[in-house]
């Protein structure tokens, strides 16, 4: 216990460190508004790719309709903040639990597809959210949604971004991440061993489509304005970029992959015809050249075995 209430305390003094440190950095001026949106979009990238990676890379589900969830927290949280005139917490709220009633609503019926299979039927999904989106004349159609209150900041942000990754160590390390990963490995052999395979995979799909609703919603009330077509098939196939650059099932691979193409995001913005270009080319290198991504299954671990600080990857 002594060792556990140490390793707690570190890690509470590094996350709170980071938080002030960058805080003070911002309210001085060193880093300044462009990199605070680019902070916010890193951010929001991190979430997402995290949560896709609890479906695809610990539990083998190949979903291509992660950004219709983003939507989903979007314009729910746009709602609420904007149109109810809820605080932040009201529309974050909203968002995650819109999103995750959506995972629900589509898992239930899909998640017993497989492979390409289920795939397509996400894609689907995507599109129909889309589509619904651009007809409805309530939150703006094609034209889209603005005059969102900007509550999303630094401290929001930064919540959400360790919230994420506490929550998704967590249970990726209890009995129901091990579960899902048995899943992935060998449905067959998990449903031999008495693992409920179709309620861990609409579990997991949930807990994905709940954190991103909450990018969704950062996302929303950051920008001021967000339309139908921001969350199409291409920023699925972003999210889904990130997650196999990093490293399918690794937490920090997402975070890896989300920092670096972020970063590569950012210096193309001159040349936005060339993105996807690079994308298929780093993930062509990828797949060649290291096809389990940059940190494959490994973690970075604050701590060794014996509980003494010691930073390193390893594996799980």
């Amino acid at each position: 216990m002594k060792i556990l209430g140490k390793k707690n305390i570190i890690t509470l003094i590094i996350i709170l460190s980071v938080y002030l440190v960058v805080g003070l950095l911002m309210n001085i001026g060193i880093i300044d508004s462009y990199i605070q949106l680019n902070m916010v979009l890193i951010g929001v990238n991190i979430i997402l790719a995290i949560g896709l990676n609890l479906i695809t890379g610990f539990t083998g589900q190949f979903s291509l309709g992660h950004a219709a969830f983003m939507s989903i927290g979007a314009y729910a949280s746009g709602i609420a903040t904007a149109k109810l005139g809820q605080p932040f917490i009201v529309g974050i709220i909203a968002a995650a639990l819109c999103a995750a009633a959506a995972g629900i609503l589509i898992g239930i019926p899909t998640l017993r597809l497989k492979g390409d299979y289920l795939a397509i039927a996400t894609l689907g999904f995507a599109e129909i959210v889309k589509i619904i989106g651009l007809n409805n004349s309530y939150i703006g159609g094609a034209i889209g949604l603005n005059d969102i209150p900007q509550y999303t900041n630094w401290t929001w942000l930064y919540i959400s971004v360790v919230g994420t990754i506490m929550l998704a160590y967590n249970f990726v390390n209890s009995y129901h991440g091990r579960a899902c990963i048995s899943i992935r490995e060998d449905e067959i052999a998990a449903e031999a061993m008495g693992v409920n395979t179709t309620y861990y995979k609409i579990l997991v799909f949930t807990i994905g489509a709940f954190l991103a609703g909450i990018a969704g919603a950062l996302y929303a009330n950051y920008f001021f304005f967000i339309k139908p077509d921001t969350f199409g098939f291409m920023k699925s196939v972003d999210i889904l970029v990130i997650v196999v650059f990093g490293g399918m099932g690794s937490i920090t691979g997402s975070i890896v992959g989300a920092v670096v193409l972020s970063i590569i995001t950012i210096f193309l913005q001159g040349v936005p015809e060339l993105r996807m270009v690079i994308y298929a080319v780093v993930l062509f290198l990828i797949m060649v050249y290291r096809p389990q991504g940059i940190m494959g299954d490994k973690e970075f671990k604050l701590f060794n075995k014996e509980g003494v600080l010691d930073g390193n990857v390893s594996s799980k």
